[in-house]
């Protein structure tokens, strides 16, 4: 069975999440560890656990949701996997560290593996559908388990809010149309893990959120 465990981390309060199954392999996305004692505790956890990563991948690549790409990668030799239109922000990096006062920040290495809507994120016995949910960043992805009826939504969907579309990139409009036709689709009953703040359902969401 499919599980999932969520680490807040760095100024941003940011959710990294480590999705993992029976197998022990997992998927590591959005690594936000900034500190050493946050790159400490994903680690524990992976160790403790017993677990296998053999995927780090981004929803999108704003800076708080990549710090711990760097950190990641190195440590068990995985390549990075994203959307091509999110590489921008990675190569403006460090001059957004600069814009917001960060310092001491790891660069996230490049994109060895492109992914696309309708590809299928497969690791273990765990298949994950990928969602275009653009509108908060210019193609952020959403991850959804049909198994264990749960998706990762990055920034695009929040408990009663959804993400910022007034940075570059963003778009309200957009942003406004990928929750409708791509996660109110979904039923109802489905657990939303946003890139921020608690979990949420998309029952929830239709009848709550005041956005929509």
């Amino acid at each position: 069975m499919t599980q999932v465990q969520v680490f807040e981390f760095n100024p941003f309060a940011e959710n990294t999440y480590v999705v993992y199954d029976e197998t022990g392999d997992c998927a590591i996305f959005d690594p936000g560890c900034f500190t050493a004692e946050e790159r400490s505790t994903l680690e524990d956890f992976i160790r403790e656990n017993k677990l296998h990563p053999v995927r780090l991948v981004n929803t999108h690549c704003h800076l708080d949701h990549v710090f711990g790409n760097a950190f990641v990668a190195r440590t068990w030799g995985l390549e990075l996997e994203a959307h091509h239109k999110e590489v921008v922000f990675l190569e403006r990096f460090e001059q957004t560290c600069q814009m917001y006062g960060i310092i001491g920040a790891q660069s996230s290495p490049m994109p060895g593996k492109f992914l696309e809507a309708g590809d299928v994120l497969q690791f273990g016995n765990t298949r994950l559908e990928i969602l275009f949910t653009p509108g908060h960043s210019p193609a952020s992805l959403s991850f959804y388990c049909r198994e264990a009826d749960f998706i990762l939504a990055g920034d695009v969907l929040f408990l009663e809010s959804i993400g910022r579309a007034d940075l570059p990139g963003g778009n309200m409009a957009t942003l406004l149309e990928s929750i409708r036709s791509q996660l109110f689709t979904l039923p109802d009953h489905t657990l939303v893990y946003p890139g921020h703040g608690p979990t949420t359902t998309i029952r929830h969401e239709k009848e709550y959120n005041p956005f929509l």
